[in-house]
C-alpha cells in the first residue's frame, strides 16, 4: 500500500448507551477489546507486521491512558482529544499530529470490530483510483433507519449524505447508508475543517459535515460498497455489542471448520481470534479456547470445558468440564473429567489426570498417573509414577511456598499427604493414609500414620450405654406429661352445681 497513507482512528467517546464506567473501545467482542479488532483489520495496510509502519494515530479522550494501554502494543501512537467536540474536532487534532509525507488520511471508528482488512484495502484504492477527494464506505442495509443515506449521482459518486430526518418521501427507500468510514484527500480535508459548525443538537463539529463541504467546493466523492453489510456495524448498545460477538466467534467458527476441525453446535462455543486448531480435532458443546492456546491434531475437547493460554499437542483428550489456564499438554494425555490445570502445569506425554485432580505450577512425568480427588501443588512426578486418590501436596507452610519430588515409578497409596519440601526417590512405596514429613529412599516403603488397635464388643457396649441415658433422660418428662394428662381428666369428670333459681 502506499506510503503516504495515515491511519486515524478515532477512540475518544465514553458510549453512554453502553450504560458502563468502562469506555466503549474498551468493550470486548470477539474476544478482544473493540479497538483492538480495529488495529488488528489495519494491520495489512501496513508495510511491515506492525501498525506503525502505516502510521497509526488513535484518538483517545475518555480514560486515555487505559486506551493508550491496548493501542500502543500495535505500533499505534495515541492523540489526545480534550475537550471532546466531536468527529470533525477529533480528527482535526489528528492532522496537528501527522508528519507531512502522509497526504492521504484513512478515517475510521474504534468501535467497528467487524471490519475486514480486504475491504479497508479497496477503499484506500478507489480514492486512490478515482482522484477524489474523499471515498467513503458504504452498504446495503435492509433496516437503514438511523443511518446518513449515500444519494449518488450519475455517474455513480457521492452527491451528498442524507440524515434521517431530513429524508424527503421519494428518498425513503434509499438502502445505500453511510458507515463513517472514509479516505480523505489531507490537503482537502484540511481546507474544509476549519470551516465546520456546531449547529446541532450535541453542538459538536460532525465529520460528515466535511463530505458536504468538499461537495460544495466542486470536489468530487467516490464510494465502495461493503461486500458484506454488517462490516459497518458499530457498537452503541449492549445488545449490539452481542450482536457483533456473535458474528465474530461465528467467522472464527467458520475459519477453523474450513480446515477440518469438528465444532459440534459452534453457535455455544466461544473461540478466540488468536487460537489454532489441527484437524481433526474435535470441540463438543460449550467449549471456550481463549487467548493463544494452539490445539494440535486429533484432540477432543469435552462439553464446557474451558482453555486459556494452553498448549495441546497431538491426541490429547481433555473430559468434559475441565478448566485448563496457562499450562501444556503432551502428546496422547488424558484430562478430566473436573480437573484443573493451573499456572504453568505441564503435563508429559501419555499422562493421566483424572477427574477432582488440581495440579497447580508442576510437572507429571511421562505416563504418570493422578486419577482421583488430588492436589498436586508445586511438584514434580516422575515418570510412570501413580498417585493415589485423596493424596495431597502440602506446598505452603503458612510464608513460602515449597516443593515436592517425586521419583520414577513411585507408588503413593491413597490418603497421603506429603508435606513439603520432601523427596520421594525412585521406586519407592507409600502406604495409603500416611503424612510423609520426611525424604523417603529410592526402593523404600515409607508408612507414616498411627499403629491400629481393635477393642471386641466395644462398639456394642457403647451403644446400650447410649440408649440407656436417652431413656432416662426421656423418663422424668414422660411422667410429667402422664400426670398433666390425668389432671385434665379429673377436671374433665367434674360437673357444674347449679345455683337455685330465684323466685
Amino acid at each position: 500500500m502506499p506510503a503516504d497513507l495515515a491511519i486515524v482512528v478515532l477512540a475518544a467517546g465514553k458510549g453512554t448507551r453502553l450504560k458502563s464506567e468502562r469506555a466503549k473501545v474498551l468493550h470486548q467482542a470477539g474476544g478482544l477489546p473493540l479497538i483492538a479488532q480495529v488495529l488488528r483489520a489495519t494491520a495489512p495496510l501496513a508495510r511491515g507486521r506492525r501498525a506503525s509502519a502505516a502510521g497509526v494515530w488513535v484518538v483517545v479522550g475518555h480514560q486515555a491512558d487505559a486506551v493508550r494501554a491496548v493501542v500502543e502494543p500495535f505500533g499505534a501512537r495515541a492523540v489526545l482529544q480534550r475537550p471532546q467536540l466531536g468527529t470533525g474536532h477529533a480528527v482535526a487534532q489528528a492532522l496537528k499530529a501527522l508528519p507531512r509525507s502522509r497526504a492521504r488520511v484513512l478515517v475510521l471508528p474504534g468501535d467497528a470490530p467487524l471490519l475486514r482488512p480486504e475491504t479497508l484495502q479497496a477503499l484506500v484504492r478507489v480514492q486512490a483510483e478515482s482522484g477524489a477527494a474523499a471515498a467513503v464506505l458504504t452498504a446495503q442495509l435492509e433496516e437503514p433507519r438511523g443511518y446518513g443515506r449515500i444519494l449518488r449521482s450519475a455517474s455513480g459518486d457521492v452527491e451528498a449524505i442524507v440524515e434521517q430526518g431530513a429524508l424527503r418521501p421519494e428518498q425513503s427507500g434509499l438502502r445505500e447508508v453511510n458507515s463513517g468510514i472514509y479516505v480523505f484527500h489531507r490537503a482537502k480535508l484540511a481546507g474544509v475543517l476549519g470551516r465546520l459548525g456546531r449547529d446541532n443538537v450535541h453542538r459538536e463539529y460532525y465529520l460528515t459535515d466535511a463530505i458536504q463541504l468538499l461537495r460544495q467546493g466542486g470536489e468530487s466523492v467516490a464510494a465502495h460498497l461493503a461486500r458484506e453489510a454488517d462490516e459497518i456495524l458499530g457498537v452503541n448498545t449492549p445488545a449490539e455489542l452481542a450482536r457483533v460477538d456473535t458474528v465474530l466467534r461465528r467467522r472464527k467458527a467458520e475459519a477453523l471448520m474450513s480446515g477440518g476441525v469438528t465444532l459440534y453446535q459452534p453457535e455455544t462455543q466461544a473461540i478466540d481470534p488468536d487460537v489454532s486448531i489441527g484437524p481433526d480435532t474435535i470441540l463438543e458443546r460449550g467449549v471456550e479456547l481463549r487467548g493463544a492456546t494452539r490445539l494440535g491434531r486429533r484432540c477432543h475437547i469435552g462439553a464446557s470445558s474451558i482453555l486459556v493460554n494452553a498448549v495441546l499437542a497431538d491426541d490429547v483428550s481433555v473430559k468434559p468440564h475441565c478448566l485448563v489456564l496457562n499450562s501444556k499438554l503432551g502428546a496422547g494425555v488424558s484430562v478430566g473429567p473436573f480437573a484443573h490445570l493451573r499456572d504453568g502445569a505441564d503435563i508429559r506425554a501419555g499422562a493421566r489426570i483424572g477427574n477432582y485432580v488440581e495440579v497447580k505450577k508442576s510437572v507429571v512425568g511421562e505416563g504418570a498417573k493422578a486419577q482421583h480427588l488430588t492436589y498436586l501443588g508445586d511438584a514434580r512426578v516422575g515418570r510412570k509414577t501413580n498417585v493415589g486418590a485423596g493424596t495431597i501436596t502440602c506446598n505452603y507452610d503458612g510464608v513460602n511456598k515449597n516443593p515436592t519430588v517425586i521419583g520414577d515409578e513411585v507408588f503413593i497409596g491413597s490418603g497421603t499427604e506429603l508435606v513439603a519440601p520432601v523427596k520421594v526417590g525412585r521406586g519407592a512405596y507409600v502406604a495409603a493414609g500416611s503424612t510423609i514429613t520426611e525424604n523417603v529412599p529410592a526402593g523404600a516403603l515409607a508408612i507414616a500414620r498411627g499403629r491400629q488397635v481393635n477393642k471386641p464388643g466395644w462398639a456394642r457396649t457403647r451403644r446400650q450405654k447410649l440408649a440407656a441415658a436417652k431413656a432416662q433422660k426421656e423418663e422424668p418428662a414422660a411422667g410429667v406429661r402422664l400426670a398433666a394428662k390425668n389432671k385434665a381428666a379429673r377436671r374433665a369428670r367434674r360437673k357444674p352445681r347449679r345455683r337455685p333459681r330465684r323466685r
